[in-house]
């Protein structure tokens, strides 16, 4: 018998593991579909914030794929030990090359070589930014696995051995990679064909052209002295239009200049 991911949310796919599962508990995957795959000592988490709402029903539909491996078992010992101190010293504990080598060669059982097809990734803090690009590059893969780290970090061997790539959701430090697992998918899964239902609603929002998106307004037209701008209800699109672009060009200029910068060099403008 082969192993494959110890835990899987989807439809219409079914692997052989290591562990006895509950093959009531977890539907198989749609053939095809989009997969994630996630290497962690907290395979409980998953779903979490992913089983619900649109990403939610997504995985239920069959529109993507996510299997769980489960870091511990492939620890030694009756604790089933995955870490151990740091080489020259140091607080806290590294995760073990051969342990994590091992998962590794799980999750990407069945994956194509080609990373650009489907990106191998440990999210570390000291990893480049995860942005709306990324999100995208992902979306257009086959899948994606990322590595969840604990602790101090995992062995630079192991992650030099599979080349694999960091990126960081954020300039701060979490306790580990699933909360930035879950955030980064979440981005991903809702540009994939059909989750959004309105794909024109990934086009118009922040990111997408390099600009914040424009403020939202809805129904009462007027809230404690504060009408909704007038263009809005002016059923003129042009001007509807034209008043978003204005706003979120503002808005970027003001909140993050580091955005604006590098819109008006995509632009070909200068700064005013």
């Amino acid at each position: 018998m082969t192993d494959g991911p110890s835990k899987s949310h989807g439809r219409l796919s079914v692997s052989l593991s290591r562990q006895p599962s509950d093959l009531m508990a977890k539907p198989p995957a749609l053939k095809g579909a989009w997969a994630a795959r996630i290497i962690t000592l907290f395979p409980e988490a998953f779903p979490g914030v992913l089983g619900a709402s649109l990403t939610g029903r997504a995985l239920k539909d069959g529109l993507w794929q996510l299997d769980t491996i489960d870091l511990r078992t492939f620890g030694e010992g009756r604790h089933r030990q995955v870490d151990d101190t740091p080489a020259g010293g140091g607080a806290g504990m590294v995760l073990r090359a051969d342990i994590v080598d091992q998962a590794l060669r799980q999750a990407q059982r069945g994956a194509p070589e080609d990373r650009t097809a489907w990106p191998v990734v440990y999210l570390s803090p000291r990893g480049t930014p995860f942005t709306q690009a990324t999100a995208r590059a992902w979306a257009g893969a086959q899948g994606v696995t990322l590595l969840c780290g604990r602790f101090e970090g995992i062995d630079q061997r192991v992650l030099d051995e599979h080349a694999i790539q960091e990126i960081s959701l954020g300039d701060f430090v979490l306790t580990g990679g699933e909360i930035a697992a879950q955030a980064m998918l979440d981005a991903t899964v809702r540009l994939l064909p059909g989750v959004l239902g309105n794909d024109a609603s990934a086009d118009e929002e922040s990111f997408s052209d390099g600009l914040l998106e424009a403020p939202h307004y809805t129904r009462p037209a007027t809230w404690r002295g504060r009408d909704i701008p007038e263009v809005l209800t002016s059923g003129h699109h042009g001007r509807i239009a034209a008043w978003r672009q204005d706003q979120a060009e503002a808005l970027t200029a003001a909140r993050r200049p580091d955005l604006w910068a590098a819109y008006l060099a995509k632009k070909g403008r200068s700064p005013a």
